[in-house]
């Protein structure tokens, strides 16, 4: 039985399609600087600095990676962060201050309530502040899965991306229409949420694994149904200027599936973005562990109009 993530469905006809630049295995790229680790379960990446910064959800350490993705490259290697928190679904920065953030799904908050938590590391990746992002989760495995930093007014924010509909878990939450970007401003002890953007109504995604704005573009991956959304947000403030574009994924000949486990996205110009790829799960076909715990670049198609 093929337990391959399914494609975008629903629409009249199938969305355009991402072009592949580039794509490696990670663990090809890191060559020996991986060295006893036998996973890499990538979880989210940053373009930042002129160095792709991935993190893993099975892993306290933080891949630095050149952007050439060339094998034995002497700048990539894996930052290890021995005795940290194991758990990390994505990585942001702030080019202000050069704070990076590293996003927690899901950590026990007080009996029975979970919530996500950012770890705060200097520009140096020295851990210097862990912060609850104030936001009741449902369950443990079912929380923030993307986060971004936006600035408005001078005042620094965290976009946290839930991973289900309406915040969901369970069947709820793999019905389509529901998305939700939680916004919270830096505060005291914690960081404070301000306001929810609601994504499209119309936009058919089961799951929601990844998060990237640059200016007033945003890109949101879905891990299930193996595509990407790009919209726009009001330079401003937290309303969405559009409905967006859906872009898949590229397919084998066949239709099938074969990014069927993407997880992190950061944009690198206005029509390209990196995006990295967890392992894949027991019983996926073969296509898709093909691409699994790797790092890809695409192209947005050249008529899209959301990215212009």
């Amino acid at each position: 039985m093929d337990t391959a993530p399914r494609p975008v469905t629903g629409r009249a006809t199938e969305p355009p399609s991402l072009r592949l630049l580039v794509e490696a295995k990670i663990a090809d790229l890191l060559g020996s600087a991986a060295s006893g680790v036998h996973r890499l379960e990538a979880s989210g990446v940053l373009a930042a600095g002129g160095w792709y910064w991935v993190v893993f959800d099975n892993l306290p350490h933080v891949a630095r990676i050149h952007p050439e993705l060339t094998p034995g490259h002497p700048g990539t290697t894996l930052l290890r962060k021995p005795g940290g928190p194991i758990g990390y679904e994505d990585i942001a920065h702030d080019g202000d201050d050069g704070r990076f953030f590293v996003l927690i799904e899901a950590t026990a908050f007080a009996p029975g309530v979970y919530k996500a938590e950012v770890c705060e590391f200097d520009r140096w990746l020295r851990l210097v502040a862990r912060r609850w992002l104030d936001f009741p989760l449902e369950r443990p495995n079912k929380g923030m899965e993307g986060l971004t930093c936006v600035r408005r007014h001078g005042r620094l924010h965290l976009l946290g991306l839930c991973e289900g509909n309406l915040g969901r878990g369970g069947r709820a939450g793999r019905r389509p229409g529901g998305g939700l970007v939680q916004v919270f401003a830096e505060g005291a002890g914690r960081w404070e949420r301000v306001h929810t953007i609601h994504l499209p109504v119309g936009l058919p995604f089961i799951d929601y694994s990844g998060i990237s704005v640059s200016g007033n573009r945003v890109a949101v991956v879905s891990q299930q149904s193996s595509a990407l959304w790009v919209g726009r947000l009001s330079p401003d403030g937290w309303d969405l200027l559009d409905d967006g574009q859906v872009f898949g994924f590229p397919r084998d000949p066949r239709g099938r599936v074969l990014y069927g486990t993407a997880e992190g996205v950061s944009w690198l110009a206005e029509r390209l973005v990196v995006v990295v790829s967890d392992r894949a799960k027991r019983g996926q076909p073969r296509r898709i562990r093909a691409k699994d715990q790797s790092i890809h670049v695409f192209a947005l198609p050249a008529e899209d109009p959301v990215a212009a």
